[in-house]
């Protein structure tokens, strides 16, 4: 069991940034280093955690990539954390989904809002982002976990990253939701930028990065893997090795990053 005690790291300084997404006002955090810059820079997609709990992450990842010169922007798409009154969240209508069609239905629709406005809302971020004078805008690379994971692999069908990180994307949806599948192949057979996934070993299901890295390594052979050791005791502590195990695997994704991103 790998459960590392002292990856809890305080909070570094971040600012609240506000970006639009067509007619939506969103809000976001911002970390940076010292200096005018311009930096490289991380877009962080968050995951599906109610309220601010998203900011346990971002408070954990920014300092880390901050202290090694780059930017850190963790957007908060319609429905969350400081964008919650920018739309629905997505867990509730997903629910309200399943609750009046079955497991189908709520697979349906979270493939739905995930490729359409929760990816809208990242786009968006990134056209933010590439417009501040502190950013190499042409060296943004996108991570994200859990439903931020999915996002980022949308993401990078998109383009506009010189890389992508995927921490644990769907590895609690993947068996259950056929379409999220199809979607996510989709989207790394076409992805345009090298992707990076990984994993605690006792995470709820390990399908997702090791059928999105096999297909993107068929297409591109521009793909990463790696499975790190159990994280605690449950999957859902091998779940949360996507933040608080950063510690563990930072220098693994900083090695990626600044081999597709070189300024």
């Amino acid at each position: 069991m790998l459960l590392v005690l002292g990856d809890l790291r305080p909070a570094s300084a971040s600012e609240t940034v506000a970006f639009n997404s067509e007619s939506k006002v969103l809000h976001g955090r911002l970390y940076k280093p010292a200096g005018a810059g311009p930096f490289r820079a991380i877009l962080y997609n968050h995951g599906s955690a109610p309220g601010l709990l998203n900011d346990q992450a971002f408070d954990l990842i920014g300092p880390l990539f901050v202290a090694r010169g780059w930017v850190f922007f963790a957007p908060y798409r319609r429905g969350q954390g400081l964008s919650s009154d920018a739309g629905p969240y997505i867990q509730e209508q997903i629910q309200a989904a399943r609750a009046s069609g079955g497991e189908a239905l709520a697979a349906e629709t979270m493939v739905r809002l995930l490729s359409t406005e929760q990816l809208q809302d990242q786009m968006a971020a990134l056209a933010w982002l590439k417009q501040q004078p502190f950013v190499l805008a042409t060296r943004i690379a996108a991570m994200g976990n859990s439903f931020g994971g999915i996002e980022t692999v949308l993401g990078a069908e998109q383009g506009g990253y010189c890389a992508g990180v995927d921490a644990s994307g769907a590895a609690e949806s993947w068996d259950r939701a056929p379409s999220l599948q199809t979607r996510m192949l989709h989207a790394v057979q076409h992805a345009k930028s090298p992707i990076f996934f990984f994993q605690a070993e006792n995470d709820y299901s390990l399908a997702s990065s090791r059928t999105l890295y096999a297909a993107m390594k068929a297409s591109h052979e521009s793909a990463q893997i790696r499975i790190y050791p159990p994280y605690g005791s449950s999957p859902q502590q091998g779940h949360s090795f996507a933040y608080r195990g950063a510690s563990v695997w930072f220098e693994d994704v900083l090695r990626f990053l600044e081999a597709n991103c070189k300024p």
